[in-house]
């Protein structure tokens, strides 16, 4: 059977970052794989290289596929997305316009936006549910304006230069208090809070 040709100590390097960023333990990435416990644990400790077909397994395991897992879709590790070219965002007519200036790598358990709200605008409604996973940490700057933050309810009042970080996956929106359009960047860690 074919191996791969990266080294093993990079594979297994690579899969553990990533079982470990997604949460999840050997066991619950071999129910995941069809591969054994035993055999991801020789793979991450760089004892074996694992075949072809382990490789893809793991790596669907992962929600990845096989070039992903090994790299081989990406250059130097450096993505660089400039102004303008980033996933915009923001419903016609809401006063809320974002853009997701992180690309969507393999593996990212952060997302970077940009966002501008109207005046009197909001980012979300009163009973709209939380869009974020369980364990989902948010910090946000205000870069001009003025903002507040109604999380599970209790309201934060922000001003330019301001930060705020707090647990993502409870109910939440921003509110433009002020007279003139109000920006902010946010970062949205997934799922990395332990209860």
């Amino acid at each position: 059977m074919a191996t791969l040709e990266a080294t093993p100590a990079a594979i297994g390097l690579r899969v553990r970052s990533l079982r470990e960023a997604m949460g999840l333990s050997l066991r619950d990435l071999a129910d995941r794989t069809e591969v054994s416990a035993p055999m991801l644990s020789q793979v991450e400790r760089s004892e074996t290289s694992p075949t072809l077909t382990v490789a893809a397994r793991i790596a669907a395991g992962l929600d990845l596929s096989l070039s992903q897992l090994l790299r081989l879709d990406e250059s130097d590790g450096v993505s660089v997305v400039r102004r303008g070219e980033g996933l915009a965002g923001g419903a016609a007519g809401s006063g809320h316009g974002y853009e997701v200036l992180t690309p969507p790598l393999p593996g990212q358990r952060a997302e970077v936006s940009w966002h501008t709200l109207a005046p009197q605008a909001s980012t979300g409604g009163p009973d709209d549910p939380p869009i974020h996973e369980p364990g989902s940490r948010e910090t946000a700057l205000v870069t001009s304006g003025r903002l507040r933050l109604l999380c599970d309810g209790v309201p934060h009042e922000l001003a330019e230069g301001d930060a705020v970080t707090f647990d993502a996956d409870l109910p939440h929106r921003f509110e433009n208090t002020g007279p003139r359009d109000a920006r902010f960047v946010a970062i949205v860690a997934a799922g990395l809070r332990r209860s």
